[in-house]
């Protein structure tokens, strides 16, 4: 199967894998070469995929859709991570929410600030 990893802004990643194993809204799910085509809507979490080459690669996952045609097995996801096993993944999934929980603080301050101006603005037009 041809697995496809869609971000927002980038193909995360492209690879040959022949297992794949995701969570959906109702549990997880394995899928196989030749598993029947469907779409399923993934909960945030794990996924997880054995490549084609050999070996286990580990995602973290937000939520999202796949898309299962033929070999070509697209997931489409607002953000993921990849780490070679669950301590790394783990590690990356807090740095990133570290980084982001940064980036909303520094979005609700600029958003007080332009607040208040436009407060300031109404009362000096009074």
């Amino acid at each position: 199967m041809l697995l496809k990893i869609l971000l927002p802004a980038e193909v995360m990643m492209v690879e040959e894998v022949k297992k794949i194993v995701a969570e959906a809204e109702n549990g997880s799910f394995c899928m196989m070469p030749n598993h029947i085509d469907f779409v399923a809507t993934l909960s945030p979490g794990i996924f997880s995929y054995e490549l084609a080459t050999g070996g286990k690669e580990l995602l973290a996952m937000d939520v999202g859709t796949l898309v299962k045609k033929g070999s070509d097995v697209l997931v489409s996801t607002r953000n993921a991570v990849r780490a070679p096993d669950l301590g790394k993944l783990k590690q990356v999934v807090v740095e990133q929410y570290d980084v982001l929980d940064e980036r909303e603080k520094m979005v609700r301050s600029a958003s007080a600030k332009l607040e208040a101006s436009l407060v300031r603005r109404l009362v000096e037009l009074k």
